[in-house]
């Protein structure tokens, strides 16, 4: 029978340590060879040998099985990127729809996640994140296309959780990247 290597890697060796040594400790004989692989895979954070034999055969399967990437229309991405400044603020408001669409999500990315905010709030938050001076139209956009929901009298918004086309996450992080580089 062909021997099979299972890498064990400890976060933290003086855990490591401490736990191996409590395990042999309780032992009133030397431990066999299976037992003394439990101990080890449960110093190391796994309920014993069997686990960690199981974690690494996945994480092996999912490293041969590689994620599809998903295709960004790049050209759009950065023709959205043009819309906004040096700082990150939305510059003006766009015509074309596609654009509009991606700059949204950018501006949705910026609101707060699971705080309700009433209609001054969400007009200060747009208004730190554009330099055209129309609140109203990106939060009736952000509402419209269903990233912002609010109460029917108006008195409260929230963001809704979605995840973003992949065009809006590169300009996310296009736009994240650049402020980085600007702090």
């Amino acid at each position: 029978m062909s021997r099979t290597r299972f890498p064990l890697m400890a976060e933290d060796i003086s855990a490591f340590a401490r736990t191996l040594s409590r395990e042999l400790a309780a032992s009133d004989t030397p431990p066999g060879h299976l037992s003394l692989l439990n101990m080890l895979a449960r110093s190391s954070g796994f309920r014993n040998f069997q686990h960690l034999r199981a974690a690494h055969a996945a994480g092996e399967r999912l490293a041969a099985t590689p994620l599809p990437a998903e295709p960004v229309d790049h050209d759009l991405v950065e023709r959205a990127a043009r819309q906004f400044g040096p700082e990150g603020r939305l510059r003006q408001w766009p015509s074309r729809h596609g654009i509009q669409t991606l700059c949204l999500w950018v501006l949705w990315s910026r609101l707060p996640t699971g705080l309700e905010m009433n209609e001054k709030q969400v007009n200060a938050t747009l208004n730190a994140n554009h330099d055209f001076g129309d609140p109203a139209i990106l939060r009736r956009s952000l509402f419209g296309m269903g990233l912002v929901t609010r109460e029917r009298d108006g008195s409260g918004y929230r963001r809704q959780e979605r995840r973003p086309p992949p065009e809006a996450r590169a300009l996310i992080r296009l736009l994240e990247s650049r402020g980085a580089r600007a702090a």
